[in-house]
């Protein structure tokens, strides 16, 4: 795990609290991931704090760079969230409430569309492994 990685888990009480930057729980903090939130790491943005949320890679990183491909404006807007819980210095529970929102608003646009392969783009653990709000 990055330093950066390490030093967010603790600044935000990440492990304390049991969940990421958008709600989604995790038993070990190996789960965890640095998302860039500004810069894209395709853009080499810095892996700062400023630039950086932490989520559960297998669920909402994952997620995150799912909704990003298919609809990039509720992306955005989940990334304004991410960005102002940052600039807080602390997981919020009305950003997270409003992420909730976007989450389950793009489940609803998007629960039955189908990958190539022909799974859904929707995985079930992408709506129930987050917090109750």
């Amino acid at each position: 795990m990055k330093e950066i990685t390490k030093l967010m888990i603790n600044e935000y009480k990440i492990k304390q609290l049991g969940y990421d930057f958008m709600g989604y729980t995790f038993v070990k903090t190996s789960e965890l991931s640095y998302h860039h939130l500004i810069i894209p790491r395709r853009h080499n943005g810095p892996m700062t704090k400023e630039n950086g949320a932490i989520l559960k890679q297998d669920t909402s990183h994952n997620y995150l760079h799912k909704i990003e491909r298919i609809d990039p404006e509720i992306f955005f807007l989940i990334s304004s969230e991410l960005i102002d819980e940052n600039i807080k210095g602390r997981l919020d529970i009305e950003n997270l409430k409003r992420i909730r929102d976007l989450l389950v608003y793009f489940e609803n646009e998007h629960s039955n569309d189908l990958t190539k392969k022909g799974q859904y783009v929707i995985k079930q653990e992408y709506m129930t492994n987050r917090i109750d709000l």
